[in-house]
């Protein structure tokens, strides 16, 4: 059985993975964030994680009527596998998942936030043999939205090398920002999907392309020109997604 922790700028996550049966016991929460924010400060982030990460714990262990015998913990302690890559929000998984190993007597693997988006799409779709491989990936969240070059990487068993980005806002960010303009809860990923379901959609969203690079502000400052104009919500959030 093997531990796994990540503490991203918005969800405090813990998965266990049994590596005989292939079984999978994952929780996550939210961080919180109060109504109208568009995020949190770093220190705040930390503190939030601190304080969730036990609970999360706890309720991927209550699925086991015993203890289970963990192998391994695994934990997410930086953005990316690039020097200087660094966030504060790690530590609260760094920290954890040493003091579990240190008590457990059992070693503790450091991996990077993205080699673990990356190789748990592969898990979801059943293709594990492309850790073997070169590909391309798409990584698209709050701070992040980049095409990458994926290759095996013998060390941390995947090297990504970011072959275009956005040079401005990233894809979450823009759907958040839309999102609590329309007056729904940060992070607004979910509701917006689920707001856009009843909406048409008001016209064909247009992106800056520099090269293989793109601009997605200009987004945000459509959907800010609609709503003005008296567009509705459900068709912005079309719009977006």
């Amino acid at each position: 059985m093997i531990l796994g922790i990540d503490t991203s700028n918005y969800t405090t996550s813990c998965a266990l993975f049994d590596t005989q049966s292939g079984k999978m016991i994952s929780e996550k929460k939210l961080l919180p964030v109060k109504a109208g924010e568009v995020g949190l400060m770093q220190s705040q982030a930390l503190f939030e994680h601190i304080r969730q990460l036990p609970g999360v714990l706890e309720a991927a262990f209550s699925s086991f009527c015993q203890p289970p015998a963990l192998e391994a913990v695994c934990v997410s302690a930086k953005p990316r596998n690039q020097a200087g890559s660094y966030m504060p929000v790690f530590l609260a998984g760094v920290c954890t998942a040493k003091s579990i190993a240190a008590a457990q007597h059992i070693p503790c693997f450091e991996t990077a936030h993205q080699i673990g988006h990356v190789a748990a799409a592969l898990f979801s779709i059943g293709r594990l043999d492309l850790l073997q491989k070169k590909f391309i990936a798409f990584h698209v969240s709050g701070g992040t939205t980049e095409a990458l070059l994926v290759q095996p990487d013998e060390k941390h068993i995947l090297r990504c090398e970011i072959v275009a980005r956005s040079l401005d806002l990233k894809i979450g960010q823009l759907i958040d920002r839309v999102g609590v303009m329309l007056g729904l809860p940060f992070p607004a990923g979910g509701e917006l999907d689920r707001l856009s379901c009843s909406g048409k959609l008001p016209k064909k969203p247009k992106v800056t392309l520099k090269g293989a690079d793109c601009c997605v502000s200009g987004l945000q400052n459509q959907c800010e020109e609609m709503l003005k104009e008296g567009v509705l919500a459900p068709d912005i959030a079309k719009f977006v997604v």
